[in-house]
């Protein structure tokens, strides 16, 4: 079975995105939550599904959208390595520009 691990940040990015859907909708926070941790695994037995994003950075990481959010992960790793969870609308080129 594939798996995949969570880095710091990509945590405390999940847990506040499904913090903040719960105070209008416990019920969406759920359903995001789940949809989010269904695409990583996915993302972990076919790593090549997600998206090169050259205008966001020029590592080689990759992106896969999961409603308004961007699961981002380095592919070649072994779990996969699950970078960060963002909002799409945010600042991700910024963001990741800080990356040690």
């Amino acid at each position: 079975m594939s798996r995949f691990v969570l880095t710091s940040a990509a945590r405390e990015d999940l847990e506040e995105l499904v913090a903040y859907i719960a105070k209008d909708s416990p019920t969406a926070a759920r359903r995001v939550a789940r949809e989010l941790r269904n695409s990583m695994r996915k993302l972990a037995r076919l790593p090549e599904m997600g998206h090169r994003r050259s205008d966001l950075c020029d590592e080689p990481l990759r992106f896969w959208q999961v409603y308004s959010f961007l699961v981002i992960y380095l592919p070649e790793t072994k779990p996969l390595q699950i970078l960060r969870v963002l909002r799409a609308a945010r600042d991700v080129r910024a963001i990741l520009a800080e990356r040690p």
